[in-house]
């Protein structure tokens, strides 16, 4: 069965993007607070500035991101980079998930720099998200960039729209995973994997 692919375009930055300060001003009189009073003053414009950096994965540009740093090496067997850590937002609640990312693939003589996948990673996370689509578009970027023979992408993360609200459960986790190529197709692969990145835990 074909998966629909992830989509992994970057937008293109508007010229002047909306301001979000007085929107959180308003939002701050509908909650009942009192924007006016010391403590608040500058809310909205921390609030824009932060939201802009929490978001900036709409405008970012792989191709910046990457640069030069995949190279030609006689190479085809597996990378694994484990523990990247991640911070993103739920597109539901617009509340924070945070945890890590292992990301492998099995090179076809051709790989990337080290720093490079846990900022791709970043460009992702940085958008309003759910986590199957973020490990999903993940995977999908390094497969187009390398076109190496396998990718595969775990990631465990806590979600404060679990923790703070509805359910209220502390303690829960989840796990997402997309596999490609050869982690898909061959079980022997995708075990070997799954053991690598469980073994920091022994």
């Amino acid at each position: 069965m074909n998966k629909k692919r992830a989509e992994v375009k970057i937008f293109a930055p508007k010229k002047t993007p909306a301001p979000i300060a007085p929107f959180i001003h308003g939002m701050l009189e509908a909650i009942g607070e009192d924007p006016s009073r010391d403590g608040l003053l500058r809310t909205p414009e921390r609030v824009e500035k932060a939201m802009r950096f929490l978001t900036s994965g709409y405008t970012a540009d792989l191709s910046k991101i990457v640069n030069d740093a995949i190279f030609d090496v006689k190479y085809d067997d597996l990378v694994i980079v484990k523990d990247i850590e991640f911070f993103s937002m739920c597109e539901h609640h617009m509340l924070p998930f945070y945890g890590k990312m292992h990301i492998a693939y099995i090179a076809r003589n051709k790989v990337m720099g080290l720093s490079k996948l846990p900022r791709i990673v970043d460009v992702f996370a940085r958008r309003l998200q759910i986590q199957e689509r973020l490990t999903q578009q993940v995977a999908e970027c390094v497969q187009e960039l390398l076109d190496p023979v396998g990718v595969g992408v775990v990631a465990e993360a806590q979600h404060f729209c679990m923790m703070m609200r509805g359910v209220e459960k502390q303690n829960s986790s989840t796990v997402t995973s997309a596999m490609l190529g050869a982690f898909r197709e061959n079980k022997e692969t995708r075990d070997e994997f799954l053991s690598l990145i469980q073994s920091r835990r022994s």
